[in-house]
């Protein structure tokens, strides 16, 4: 097969995984909305709850290509933590005031991956660490921002069960194209597989984040878009990570560890001061973090080289 193919495999997949997501996530909504969930606890709870990420690093996982798995993680973190609010903010600034323990619960989410990831290895025993992790973090974050409430959810929708099944099985097969079209692309082009996974692959699964931050901010829901990004947050840095190191533990490369690890981490810190400093984000601000996030991607470059 032609590196064409490899690229076509991966972008059908990408396609397929977005749009089961999406069906997925719907499904899931309404049927949460139907127990009346606060707005807030919603988002955190569902909103990061996002099975196209998982189903691809998944797929990367078992396909042997364990940088280009813990980018959909990593470099996942990443882009939420910089690309998202910054293009979200410039859009329509970003006003969130928001009790304290929310940002600490949302600063200390990566940092368990990070200390151990540092070792090189994500094993199984590290993934039940980071599940169990998700769970506390979760919870934390939950309970922090219980009386975070504005607005109601959005009305459910007709056979929100039907929604959330079909959406399974659309993930399930694109997880597989996916990681056919990872494979092909690294082995024909010759393109790093840990910058494959944190950059394009990561960016390309969460593009669809900047609508549903940038909406509720230009509705007045600030509260709600910052709570997308949090609660997707803890789940890249603890869930996703852990799920997949429990499916197939994973070797990291030094490029991984010296870089897109730290970098995932520290991201998280650099938002989550922003945010609380000044209750929110101004456009200016979304400027500064997309140029933190394109700096970020040309020392992905550099060191892939």
């Amino acid at each position: 097969m032609s590196s064409a193919s490899g690229l076509l495999l991966l972008a059908g997949g990408l396609v397929l995984v977005v749009v089961g997501a999406e069906l997925f996530f719907e499904g899931l909504l309404a049927t949460a909305t139907r127990l009346r969930v606060s707005a807030f606890v919603l988002a955190v709870l569902v909103s990061g709850f996002e099975l196209e990420n998982l189903a691809a690093g998944i797929a990367a996982a078992l396909k042997g290509l364990p940088d280009a798995a813990a980018g959909t993680f990593l470099g996942g973190t990443t882009f939420l933590a910089l690309a998202v609010p910054g293009l979200s903010a410039v859009a329509a600034p970003i006003r969130a005031r928001l009790p304290g323990a929310v940002f600490a619960w949302s600063v200390a989410a990566p940092l368990p991956l990070l200390v151990v990831g540092l070792d090189g290895e994500l094993s199984r025993s590290d993934g039940g660490l980071l599940v169990g992790w998700a769970v506390i973090c979760l919870a934390g974050l939950v309970y922090s921002g219980r009386n975070v409430i504005g607005g109601e959810p959005p009305r459910p929708g007709r056979f929100p069960l039907v929604r959330l099944l079909g959406g399974l099985a659309v993930l399930t097969g694109g997880g597989w194209v996916l990681g056919e079209g990872l494979s092909r692309t690294v082995t024909k082009l010759g393109v790093s597989q840990a910058l494959l996974g944190n950059v394009p692959v990561a960016a390309a699964v969460e593009a669809e984040e900047v609508a549903r931050v940038a909406i509720p901010a230009r509705r007045g829901r600030g509260d709600v878009a910052i709570a997308n990004i949090l609660g997707t947050i803890v789940h890249f840095s603890a869930f996703n990570a852990g799920v997949i190191a429990l499916v197939r533990p994973l070797e990291l490369s030094a490029e991984t560890r010296h870089l897109y690890l730290p970098v995932s981490a520290v991201s998280v810190a650099v938002l989550v001061s922003a945010v609380a400093t000044k209750g929110g984000l101004s456009r200016s601000e979304g400027v500064l973090l997309l140029a933190a996030y394109a700096a970020y991607v040309a020392a992905a470059i550099v060191v892939s080289a």
